[in-house]
């Protein structure tokens, strides 16, 4: 026996992307992924591609994963994709140290983020 297959964690008309170990603070990349929430998928691509913030290149992969779910997983028409949600989370934290002056050192902590994509197939209206 096998155990039963898991549910979509997606509606129907949806695809999921997830970006579990983006370098950067999520403060950083939540301000990029507002950016994109509620845009067509088009136009985000095109918001990611010419911003100028350095978290928007791993966002932008996020994004066309995303995209290649919904075309060849769930067969929904690519032109007719919307960003539904774009929610970022912490992941782990990578400790590292500095040394200071007479023998002394401090933390230095470097920040991974999750990003979770969900674009959805709307209907023309």
């Amino acid at each position: 026996m096998s155990k039963p297959k898991s549910p979509r964690k997606v509606g129907d008309k949806e695809a999921l992307s997830v970006g579990t170990q983006i370098r950067g603070s999520a403060q950083k990349l939540n301000l990029v992924a507002a950016l994109i929430r509620g845009r067509k998928a088009g136009d985000a691509m095109n918001i990611l591609q010419f911003s100028k913030k350095g978290m928007a290149v791993d966002a932008r992969k996020v994004l066309a994963s995303a995209i290649a779910n919904a075309e060849n997983n769930h067969n929904l028409d690519v032109d007719a994709l919307v960003v539904a949600e774009a929610s970022v989370g912490k992941s782990i934290t990578m400790k590292r140290f500095a040394t200071r002056g007479r023998g002394k050192s401090t933390r230095i902590l470097k920040p991974f983020s999750r990003l979770r994509i969900v674009v959805r197939e709307q209907e023309e209206a």
